[in-house]
């Protein structure tokens, strides 16, 4: 079976060209990462963020975590989606 994460949130920043993503391992345990694309390269997205072997229980444990983390989400989540 291939070990594939499942994406159950993405946030993508004012500019479209970094997102944070919330998953799901194949274990049940819950990450995040951040990635970045540039226009200019057509490959697509690529991580920058190191985060993804952090692991959570929940999802609000990792997107609050995220929050911590990545400077420009706090700014990109509406205020009802900061504590999901």
């Amino acid at each position: 079976m291939a070990h594939v994460n499942k994406v159950i949130r993405s946030i993508n920043d004012h500019g479209a060209d970094h997102c944070v993503d919330i998953f799901r391992r194949p274990d049940g345990s819950i990450g995040f990462e951040e990635f970045r694309r540039d226009a200019e390269d057509a490959r697509g997205w690529f991580p920058i963020g190191g985060h993804s072997h952090r692991m959570f229980d929940d999802e609000a444990a990792a997107l609050a975590a995220a929050v911590s983390a990545v400077a420009w989400l706090a700014g990109a989540l509406p205020a009802a989606g900061r504590s999901a």
